[in-house]
């Protein structure tokens, strides 16, 4: 460790802090405390084998002959420091001398012949690495994260554990505390996971994991508000385009997902490598059907047909397009004629028709339902990796692998117009390219295509670090977007860094850098973002792009995740607007201090179920009404699932029927307007409604009929007397 000046300082030498027997994971400064003269006094390190040290810097004070020659030392230095970077103006008075007073000069002219000793040492005793360390000056608070998954939270300079916790059993690659020592953040790159943790209270505030080998592709539902992503972990996650978090993980393959689509909008449907379709309900969360082939086979690409009864999904061997019953899981066909791999299929969206795009340079489409007679085939002059129909059904647009798109007729299956995207697309080098990216753009194609909702524009990425959105009559570029500016993938930077290149290509490609320690297992080859050790960089890329059936957004798949893009100011992505202050504490603070509607709001940001129903129940029963005016729409949907969630197991009917019926009044009108956003919760809202009319229904015939037994038996009491 070496401390230096940030200006510069004439005699000053920077210090060399030397102990520690293995690399230097963090290095702070101590608060200086006031009367101290401006003065450091401690400064701790930590290394990756959990060791602490601090170190502590005497000074050596010179006596100076007399005064003017002090002032004459301070006032050169103030001139060094200026000509060096530095402003000088700190270190002379109103009336331009040199000012004698220890706390007006920088801290460096202390140190130029300040000492520096190792006073303590401290062990974490967790026999692993320390990974990653972050340090609050303002409180003393050092927080260590280990490669076994565990964190440790220690005070200084007594060193005493405060907090200790296991996240997970994967490396944690970074930690941050915020400036109230409250809130502690990890970040674990294996497992794509982010946790924030109040120790305090010991309660999680954000918990979301990705997946953990990357995203593959995604679908819209059918109302814009979920979208569905497909993993190399072979998981399907849900996700809240509002909110931005992922809300419900499925787990059923074994291989990596190639394609997912809606069926409705509470199903969801999945293709895998390993040779599986996969229906799953996202009402009880779980997979219901699996369709399978009669031999094995890799699908590649999958669809089902507007009616929701028919799915087809195409294969990477050995060429055939597979299509079942929805509702029996048998298989209806084999449709065979492509002699490759089917890249993608899609269905028109009024007709059965059936759109196929493969790497044999065709694009064929079936009827599904006639079947009289050979497909009609068309013609590329490359190979076809994306198709898609407009919304109307009037047009199709293909992409091949040269980097055009073709837009055609699809009544005659004519050619309308061609745009070419190669140089739209083209932008970045990659570290084994011979050429500049300007003169590379023959590798840049687009993968994915989709029209938008009016059918005027089409929007298309693929493997390059743009998107591009076109305006189809006019065949011009609209905009294009840069999905990532992260230096750490393939194919940011337009220019490479010369000295990294030699003859044979970049020099770097096989070196490992040392900066890091690497506790994950060797896997050569491996090109995919996963737990393989590869010494070339993960290449940006797009996998998916989509449009939402609202029109005013989209999302797209790339290595670093699922980005969404949006018309709407409401819909930039805000972690639950999460302040120091909203913790739960505040929460039962507001309770106690009767401000409900506060309280609910903040029970709504942190959202928790059990802090968010703990103040729908204390909230008075005359209150509701003015509590459910308190609410934005940015908090309404929310709400209704919570209230929905809460109604199902509880037994105050009339009390959430109360809340039902207010937000009904309240927000009535703005329900309607935005039905695509609202219909989900209301959906689920009604149906708690509905399972308790029909108990209550059931209850309440069983207790006519017995009251009327009792009459009956009454009155034949009566009669025989």
């Amino acid at each position: 460790t070496r401390i230096w000046s940030v200006q510069t300082v004439e005699g000053y030498e920077p210090a060399t802090l030397s102990g520690h027997k293995s690399g230097v994971v963090g290095a702070y400064f101590e608060k200086i405390s006031p009367g101290t003269g401006n003065r450091l006094r401690k400064v701790y390190t930590i290394s990756g084998d959990g060791t602490v040290v601090s170190w502590s810097c005497s000074y050596s004070d010179d006596s100076e002959e007399d005064g003017t020659k002090n002032n004459l030392i301070e006032s050169s230095n103030a001139a060094v420091s200026f000509f060096g970077g530095g402003s000088g103006n700190d270190l002379f008075t109103s009336n331009g001398t040199a000012a004698n007073d220890e706390s007006s000069s920088p801290q460096a002219d202390h140190l130029v012949k300040a000492k520096w000793k190792a006073t303590a040492r401290h062990y974490f005793h967790q026999d692993t690495d320390v990974t990653a360390t972050n340090f609050s000056m303002e409180n003393n608070l050092l927080i260590v994260g280990f490669a076994s998954g565990v964190f440790g939270l220690y005070e200084l300079p007594s060193m005493s554990n405060i907090h200790t916790l296991s996240l997970s059993n994967q490396v944690i690659k970074t930690v941050a505390i915020n400036s109230t020592g409250e809130w502690l953040a990890f970040g674990c790159p294996s497992t794509q996971q982010l946790l924030v943790w109040e120790w305090r209270s010991e309660t999680y505030i954000i918990k979301q994991r990705g997946h953990a080998f990357g995203m593959k592709c995604m679908a819209y539902s059918s109302d814009g508000v979920v979208v569905a992503t497909g993993g190399e972990d072979g998981s399907i996650k849900l996700w809240n385009t509002s909110s931005g978090f992922c809300y419900c993980t499925l787990k059923s393959h074994t291989a990596p997902i190639t394609a997912c689509v809606f069926s409705n909008s509470s199903v969801v449907l999945s293709a895998s490598y390993d040779g599986t379709v996969r229906a799953h309900d996202l009402h009880r969360y779980r997979n219901f059907r699996t369709y399978t082939t009669p031999t094995p086979c890799q699908f590649t690409s999958l669809a089902v047909d507007p009616s929701g009864e028919v799915i087809v999904a195409g294969t990477m061997d050995p060429f055939h397009i597979y299509t079942w019953s929805m509702q029996s899981g048998k298989l209806l066909d084999i449709l065979t004629g492509h002699v490759g791999p089917v890249s993608e299929l899609t269905f028109h969206p009024t007709r059965g028709t059936l759109a196929s795009a493969s790497w044999d340079g065709t694009v064929k489409i079936w009827d599904l339902y006639k079947r009289e007679g050979e497909p009609e085939s068309i013609r590329h002059a490359q190979d076809v990796v994306c198709v898609s129909f407009r919304p109307d059904g009037k047009e199709m647009c293909t992409g091949t692998i040269g980097g055009l798109l073709s837009v055609w007729n699809v009544e005659d299956c004519s050619l309308i117009c061609e745009i070419d995207g190669k140089k739209d697309i083209a932008g970045g080098r990659k570290m084994n390219d011979r050429m500049t990216s300007d003169s590379n753009a023959s590798s840049r194609y687009f993968t994915s295509v989709c029209y938008s909702a009016d059918g005027s524009c089409v929007l298309a990425g693929g493997n390059s670090k743009y998107i591009c959105i076109y305006e189809v009559s006019q065949q011009i570029l609209v905009k294009k977007f840069q999905v990532s500016f992260n230096r750490s993938l393939d194919g940011i930077l337009d220019q490479l860094n010369s000295k990294l290149l030699g003859d044979g290509g970049p020099i770097d490609v096989n070196d490992a850098s040392g900066d890091e320690a690497d506790f994950s297992s060797n896997i050569p080859g491996a090109k995919r973002g996963d737990d393989g050790t590869r010494k070339s960089k993960v290449e940006v890329l797009t996998s998916q792009v989509a449009f939402s059936s609202t029109g005013r957004e989209w999302a797209a798949v790339s290595n670093e995740g699922l980005h969404v893009y949006s018309l709407d100011d409401d819909m930039i992505f805000d972690p639950i607007a999460l302040t120091e202050e909203i913790t739960p504490g505040a929460v039962q603070s507001n309770l106690r201090d009767g401000k409900h509607s506060t309280a609910l709001l903040i029970s709504l940001h942190l959202n928790e179920f059990a802090l968010v129903q703990q103040v729908l129940e204390e909230t008075p029963y005359g209150s509701i009404p003015h509590v459910v005016k308190t609410i934005g729409p940015e908090h309404l949907e929310r709400l209704m699932q919570y209230i929905s969630k809460c109604m199902t197991g509880s037994p105050h009917l009339e009390f959430y029927m109360q809340w039902c019926l207010h937000l009904l009044r309240t927000h009535g009108n703005n329900m309607e307007k935005n039905r695509s956003s609202y219909m989900r919760a209301f959906r689920s809202m009604h149906r708690s409604v509905q399972i308790h009319h029909d108990e209550l229904k059931r209850i309440s015939n069983d207790n006519r009929y017995t009251l009327d037994f009792m009459q009956d038996q009454t009155q034949i009491t009566l009669y025989r007397n």
